[in-house]
């Protein structure tokens, strides 16, 4: 009897364990069944406005999930300037990425009233940007609530700096229960969009004042040093992705192996002997890399996510309800 007895709590913590974390796709099929299709169009809209959509969104969701799980924390605005959102980190976040899920939650709620949350939009949103600029389309499980803590002070050491190296950059990801494949994978992300001079150019070493990196390319370095001198401009940027710049695809990979990573970060994922299997694997193909991107975003979309009582439905994205 005590045994059954036993058993019968394990099932019950387990039931209730699942609960409190699972997300499902079809979780707004009944209060909200336009919410994907709502998203979609305001997606496509400001997309057609700027490209920028594109990396902001996707970009915007990567910090989200880093800091405090996938719970829009990064989208809350202070007035005393010490949110999630401004952090040092965080600077650097483009408008467009937040202006892309207040405009969808403001239209959502036209229809569904303090029914979607804003963590679940993004997370749509950044499936859709992937997918308008070239990448695999995939399903979004659903069923998010907005955190309560967005605070500038928690981001230090949660994000992945483009001076990282893979000692680092594997912390960061072990923390959200990411593998190194998955950091691999995900890192892809660099495929679309552009990173401004002062993100780079000093610790890089593409000042003109600083040696070469010998790991990246000859040309490619004397490109950068060109576009970033010393003084440049902070609001000059250059493209992640020299080769693709407004695609997202695998040539992220092909520009590895060529040595021309941007950042740190991203070129020693081809410098470091243990990672240039899979780099080369996603290089030739194609398919495996979407497969495998897929399967690390639905990894990421789960990380901390705050459902069932936790946290709550925002009725505006940029503010807590109380």
């Amino acid at each position: 009897m005590e045994l059954w007895k036993g058993l019968f709590w394990v099932v019950v913590l387990m039931v209730l364990g699942r609960g409190q974390s699972q997300l499902v796709e079809d979780f707004y099929s009944s209060s909200c069944p336009n919410v994907e299709a709502i998203v979609r169009q305001t997606v496509e809209t400001k997309v057609g406005q700027t490209f920028v959509t594109i990396p902001a969104t996707l970009r915007l969701f990567f910090h989200d999930c880093f800091v405090e799980g996938c719970d829009a924390s990064v989208m809350i605005a202070s007035p005393n300037g010490d949110a999630e959102k401004d952090a040092q980190d965080n600077l650097s976040l483009a408008g467009d990425g937040f202006d892309t899920v207040i405009k969808a939650k403001q239209a959502i709620e036209a229809q569904c009233p303090g029914v979607v949350s804003c963590a679940d939009i993004l997370a749509i949103a950044t499936r859709d940007v992937v997918d308008l600029s070239g990448g695999p389309s995939y399903s979004v499980e659903v069923g998010r609530r907005d955190g309560l803590i967005s605070q500038a002070s928690r981001v230090a050491g949660k994000l992945p700096e483009p001076t990282a190296g893979l000692d680092l950059l594997n912390s960061i990801f072990n923390q959200n229960n990411l593998t190194q494949t998955d950091m691999i994978t995900l890192s892809a992300a660099h495929t679309v969009g552009f990173s401004h001079c002062n993100r780079f150019a000093a610790s890089t070493t593409y000042s003109s004042s600083s040696s070469i990196d010998p790991s990246l390319d000859a040309t490619y370095t004397q490109q950068l040093k060109a576009a970033c001198p010393q003084n440049v401009d902070p609001s000059v940027a250059i493209d992640m992705d020299p080769i693709t710049p407004n695609t997202f695809d695998n040539v992220y990979y092909q520009n590895l192996i060529d040595g021309k990573g941007l950042f740190t970060s991203d070129q020693v994922l081809f410098t470091d002997p243990t990672l240039q299997p899979t780099v080369t694997n996603f290089t030739s193909n194609a398919e495996n890399f979407a497969q495998a991107f897929v399967a690390s975003m639905a990894k990421l979309s789960r990380v901390g996510v705050k459902n069932g009582n936790q946290g709550e439905i925002r009725r505006d994205c940029s503010a807590f309800n109380s």
